[in-house]
């Protein structure tokens, strides 16, 4: 259940359409007919997602008694596209000689553990949820993705894409998807949309420096950073630091996402621009976690874990809507005049989203 009343389960990649859009129209076939084929597979996906989801026919997953560790699933789509496919490791089984099934048991224990040594979570759903997740899926399949019940992960096409299971932030950004659908439940258009991304993008980063061990000050603060074809001028999908920096290349164009709100795009593409505005509450993350300094986990991250986990912030939230609980989640957990509110507040009004 959500927090909303409802269970709403949607479709979440992290390549946005636009990026498979540019080089679906690309001259050479060796670059558009992989995107092409993402598109088309992951429209295909969306519209089952979505007669799932309003007629019921997905079976609920079966939760487990909270434990305070992981229950996890690696299954081999063997570029096919039935799922969940083979499995091929399961918990506590040693690591096998595929990289890719490693990489993706690891991740899903990263950030399992991330949510639970961090903010007392158990699993994605709170309750223990089984984490399953899938490799290898199609054939030069562009993306990842959360579908609702599991994670996915093709293995790029080798000339743009590399194997999505290459970062961990990836990882962690796609279950994150699974959280915000148990909990806050954003509604996946527009600003709340743009929201949901966002959740996903700062949970992401934090599990990656989590895992790495790494204070605000020493992240790189990218998405995605390893994704990318070494002939891609590029450094990742986004940039929390900068956004609009990640990429500016021949073939995937540049990097569209606006900074603040100054530089709002207003689209009825991507579900109206969820990951290109999402680039605005996640400058707000970075300015305040790294105004905070230390461990971006230990204080900005709790204060945007507790909103949206706390029960107010509604599925169609807008941006001034969060940024006034992230105020005032900041003020009840470290005081009225405390450093923490103070960088929250700061962050806000850097990037333009006003706060009553």
């Amino acid at each position: 259940m959500t927090t909303n009343g409802g269970f709403e389960p949607v479709f979440c990649t992290v390549v946005p359409p636009h990026v498979l859009d540019k080089l679906a129209r690309n001259d050479d076939p060796a670059l558009s007919g992989p995107a092409q084929r993402t598109l088309m597979r992951d429209s295909e996906l969306r519209g089952r997602r979505r007669v799932t989801t309003e007629f019921a026919l997905a079976a609920a997953p079966t939760a487990k008694a909270p434990s305070d560790q992981p229950l996890r699933t690696i299954y081999d789509a063997e570029h096919k596209t039935a799922l969940p496919g083979t499995k091929v490791r399961g918990e506590g089984q040693d690591p096998g000689q595929d990289a890719t099934v490693n990489r993706a048991y690891s991740g899903l224990g990263a950030t399992f553990e991330l949510f639970l040594k961090a903010y007392g979570r158990h699993s994605i759903d709170g309750d223990g949820l089984p984490l399953d997740a899938t490799v290898h899926y199609d054939e030069d399949y562009g993306n990842a993705f959360w579908n609702g019940e599991q994670m996915v992960f093709g293995d790029g096409d080798g000339e743009i894409f590399l194997d999505f299971t290459i970062p961990i932030d990836v990882i962690g950004h796609e279950l994150t998807h699974g959280v915000t659908q148990y909990t806050a439940n954003l509604t996946y258009y527009g600003q709340p949309g743009a929201l949901n991304e966002s959740m996903s993008d700062v949970f992401g980063a934090l599990i990656k420096q989590y895992t790495l061990g790494q204070t605000a000050a020493e992240a790189d603060w990218l998405i995605g950073a390893g994704l990318l074809a070494p002939s891609v001028s590029g450094k990742a999908l986004r940039s929390m630091k900068e956004p609009g920096s990640a990429y500016d290349d021949d073939v995937l164009g540049k990097d569209p996402q606006p900074a603040t709100m100054d530089d709002y795009v207003r689209t009825g593409r991507d579900n109206g621009g969820v990951h290109i505005n999402s680039g605005i509450p996640n400058h707000a993350f970075y300015l305040a976690a790294t105004a905070l300094g230390g461990n971006a986990w230990e204080k900005a991250g709790q204060i945007w874990y507790d909103v949206l986990t706390g029960g107010e912030l509604t599925d169609r939230a807008m941006f001034t809507d969060f940024a006034e609980l992230t105020v005032k989640a900041a003020r009840e957990r470290f005081s009225d005049g405390s450093e923490e509110l103070q960088a929250v507040s700061k962050a806000w009004e850097q990037v333009g989203v006003q706060i009553s």
